[in-house]
C-alpha cells in the first residue's frame, strides 16, 4: 500500500517522538542509579544502596587497614551510620572522612571509630563510659559489643536528639546524660573502659579515677584544632597507670564547664 507524503511525515514524526521519549526515560534512570551509587548531593539513596555502601566501607576502610575483630566488623556492618547523620549530609555517610552533625561537632571517620573501639579490647559483660555522645553513633557501635553503655553529652540540643534517636532505634542498653563529661559519671563508676571522642588538653583526673583496675581508656590529647595524640591509658590490677601515644589524630575540643 502506497502512503502519501503527509502520512510518511506523520509516521517519521511519531517515531522520532518515541525515540526521544525512550532516550529521556533511559537517561533519567541512568542518572538516578549513578547518583545513588556515588551518594550524590540532593539524591534520595535507598536502603539497599546504603547497605551496599556500608559493606564496602567495612571491607575497604576498616578490615583492609587491619581491624580483625569480627565483632567490631559485624557491628560496623549492622549499625546504619547514615541515620546518625543529618539528612543534608547523608550522601557522604560512608565516605572515609568525618561528617558535620551540627552544633560545630562531627561524627568521626569510620576507621577511627573502629580503631578506638578495638583499642579498648572489650568483653560482652563490660560497662563502658563514653564522653562526647555526639550523634550517638559510637555509642550504638559499643552497645553491640558490651553489656551497658553510659554516654555523656555537654551540648543539650545534641544530647537530646541522640537520646531520642537511640531509643527510637531500639538501643536499650545505652543511657544518655546531658552534662560535663570531664567529670565522668560517678554513679555508675568504676568502668571497664572509657572512650573520649573529643580532644582534651590533658587527661581528666576524674576519668582516671573512675577507670576500673584492669581497665583501658582511649582519649585524644592536645590543643584544639591541631594534630593531637590518641592516648591509650591502661590501669593495671594495682591501679598503676600506663599511658601510650598510639597515632596522631584531629578531633574537635572537649568542652568543659
Amino acid at each position: 500500500m502506497k502512503r502519501n507524503p503527509m502520512e510518511i511525515r506523520l509516521i517519521v514524526f511519531v517515531t522520532l517522538c518515541m525515540i526521544i521519549a525512550i532516550s529521556f526515560v533511559a537517561m533519567l534512570i541512568f542518572n538516578k542509579n549513578t547518583a545513588s551509587a556515588t551518594g550524590g548531593i540532593k539524591t534520595t539513596v535507598d536502603e539497599d544502596t546504603f547497605t551496599s555502601q556500608r559493606k564496602q566501607m567495612v571491607e575497604e576502610q576498616i578490615a583492609y587497614r587491619g581491624i580483625k575483630d569480627k565483632k567490631i566488623l559485624d557491628a560496623m556492618k549492622s549499625v546504619p551510620r547514615h541515620l546518625f547523620i543529618p539528612e543534608e549530609n547523608r550522601f557522604c555517610s560512608y565516605y572515609d572522612q568525618p561528617v558535620p552533625i551540627g552544633f560545630g561537632q562531627t561524627i568521626s571517620q569510620p576507621y577511627i571509630v573502629a580503631f578506638m573501639t578495638d583499642l579498648l579490647k572489650l568483653d560482652e559483660g563490660d560497662v563502658v563510659l563514653e564522653v562526647g555522645t555526639g550523634s550517638g553513633y559510637q555509642a550504638a557501635i559499643l552497645s553491640k559489643l558490651v553489656k551497658q553503655v553510659y554516654t555523656i553529652e555537654i551540648i543539650e540540643g545534641l544530647g537530646k536528639a541522640s537520646l531520642k534517636r537511640l531509643k527510637t532505634m531500639g538501643y536499650d542498653n545505652i543511657e544518655v546524660k546531658i552534662g560535663d563529661g570531664y567529670k565522668g559519671w560517678t554513679e555508675h563508676a568504676p568502668f571497664d573502659a572509657i572512650i573520649v571522642t573529643a580532644a582534651a588538653e590533658h587527661i581528666p583526673q576524674p576519668l582516671i579515677d573512675q577507670l576500673k583496675p584492669g581497665g583501658r581508656m582511649v582519649i585524644p590529647v592536645g590543643s584544639a584544632y591541631t594534630v593531637q595524640d590518641l592516648i591509650l591509658v591502661s590501669k593495671d590490677v594495682s591501679s598503676k597507670i600506663v599511658k601510650e601515644a598510639v597515632i596522631p589524630v584531629r578531633f574537635v575540643p572537649l568542652l568543659h564547664k
